[in-house]
């Protein structure tokens, strides 16, 4: 074990070839087909073969399922998307919008004008319904009043957290979708970018 690697890590990580201690496992090959139940030794031996590594990818299963795979390359590519979901995720914020149960039709068209606004932004949007008096015995009415907002959004996000009721308060999360977010997203990186530089050039010439 190399002394430097956490502890945690080495728990988190699939077992791979020799650390491999059941009899047989059911192998599945590099392009995803099935190979069928085999002796570990054997599945070693094809690993060895065509040159690739042998990872147990189901421990939990009867018997576990192993895969043929370059893990060092799985690694890397894991490791990268984590690293990008976590940028992505950074640049997310989470917009409020707040709706009355007995909203009128044009108060209802800006709201969903703000909500469309923000999720083609890369921004979640937090739909907040306030219930009044005797409307916390109607929580049908708020339901139907978020799966419409949802539906005339869909095309620019998908519902997150199901609305669910709250002392007086009804919400639903809505998440955008797709590459329009991350292009959004990179456009907002870059006018970000370039408004730190006029700042910092204004400074400078101050």
């Amino acid at each position: 074990m190399d002394p430097s690697t956490p502890r945690s890590d080495l728990i988190n990580e699939p077992r791979i070839n020799d650390r491999i201690r059941v009899p047989e496992v059911r192998l599945i090959g590099p392009d995803g087909e099935q190979v069928g139940v085999v002796r570990v030794d054997a599945a070693m031996k094809l690993a060895e073969e065509v040159n690739l590594d042998l990872v147990e990818v189901a421990p939990d299963a009867r018997p576990p399922v192993a895969k043929l795979m370059d893990y060092g390359k799985y690694k890397y590519e894991a490791a990268m998307k984590a690293r990008d979901a976590r940028r992505n995720q950074a640049n997310t914020q989470l917009k409020e919008i707040r709706f009355r149960l007995k909203i009128d039709d044009h108060d209802y068209e800006t709201k969903r004008g703000h909500a469309i606004r923000f999720l083609k932004g890369g921004d979640k949007v937090k739909a907040i319904i306030q219930f009044r008096g005797r409307e916390q015995s109607r929580p049908e009415m708020g339901i139907r009043l978020l799966e419409r907002l949802a539906n005339d959004v869909a095309e620019f996000g998908n519902v997150e957290s199901q609305p669910r009721q709250d002392g007086r308060n009804m919400t639903m999360v809505i998440g955008p979708v797709g590459k329009k977010v991350q292009a959004r997203s990179e456009q907002r990186r870059r006018r970000e970018a370039r408004q730190a530089e006029r700042d910092a050039a204004a400074k400078s010439e101050s």
